[in-house]
């Protein structure tokens, strides 16, 4: 067995087995999550083929995120995975280091130093159209406010990859709410192998919030929307169950370390597997 760093093509390789577990990764994700930390990501290596699959990418010096924990069944039950995690761990040092995990893994978690911190809801189904009340396309030279807005919302800031995914390509772009001609809110659509998915959303308030999801429901048509919300975005889930978005799963906020403060406002979550 080996146990080494991925290459990108080996990232591409993670996200398209990531896509046929059903995890329904984003079309162009692999630019934007290289680009956090291209040291971040690890696999476990049997005869020449992947066995299992880890990111562990370092945001900043005091904090870093766990994520796209994947092994192949073969290779279930055989402590492969558990090495691999143990190996790709030693990469955050002594950061902080969250993850967002289904309920059944908590107790797996726990036992690593991890501590609940939150629950974080998925809502899937159409977007209702609206006007978008103050909502365009996000400018360039408004994304040094953006990153700085996405890092106040979820407590920390993950500069590198955020830079990397306001960067507009052909299925992702941004869309930012504008008062008095400055940004208060803002939301990133990204198209995946089934439907759309918002993340981040950012927006001070619920009113905010809905004039971004109503200019997003002119992209995304009668397509499935996924959006993931943290419990203290209560208002924004109500508001999406009003549109007749349903709950369709929930994972586990945890941290091993000190865990940040997030900011208030209705958001959601950018990835579950960055954060």
């Amino acid at each position: 067995m080996m146990l080494r760093t991925m290459t990108k093509a080996d990232l591409g390789h993670a996200l398209d087995w990531a896509a046929k577990e059903g995890w329904n990764p984003g079309l162009e994700d692999l630019d934007p999550f290289y680009a956090a930390d291209p040291e971040g990501f690890f696999c476990a290596e049997l005869g020449g083929n992947m066995a299992a699959a880890i990111s562990v990418v370092n945001h900043t010096d005091s904090l870093a995120f766990l994520g796209l924990y994947l092994c192949a069944p073969a290779y279930r039950g055989q402590g492969i995975a558990h090495a691999l995690w143990l190996h790709a761990m030693k990469h955050a040092g002594d950061r902080t280091i969250g993850l967002d995990g289904v309920p059944a893994q908590q107790e797996n978690y726990r036992k690593s130093g991890f501590v609940l911190a939150g629950q974080t809801k998925r809502f899937a189904g159409r977007l209702s159209r609206g006007p978008g009340k103050g909502v365009q396309s996000a400018a360039a030279d408004e994304h040094a406010a953006l990153i700085a807005m996405e890092a106040k919302a979820c407590g920390y800031a993950k500069p590198r990859f955020t830079a990397a995914w306001l960067e507009p390509a052909q299925t992702r772009f941004t869309l930012v709410h504008r008062e008095a001609g400055k940004p208060n809110g803002f939301l990133t659509l990204r198209g995946c192998h089934e439907g759309w998915k918002i993340g981040p959303l950012c927006a001070p308030d619920l009113t905010v919030a809905q004039a971004l999801l109503e200019a997003a429901a002119a992209h995304t048509g009668e397509d499935q929307v996924m959006i993931d919300l943290p419990a203290e975005s209560a208002a924004l889930a109500a508001h999406c169950l009003a549109m007749g978005m349903q709950p369709v799963f929930h994972t586990a906020r945890m941290y091993r370390g000190p865990a940040p403060l997030a900011g208030r406002g209705q958001n959601a979550v950018g990835t579950l597997e960055l954060g």
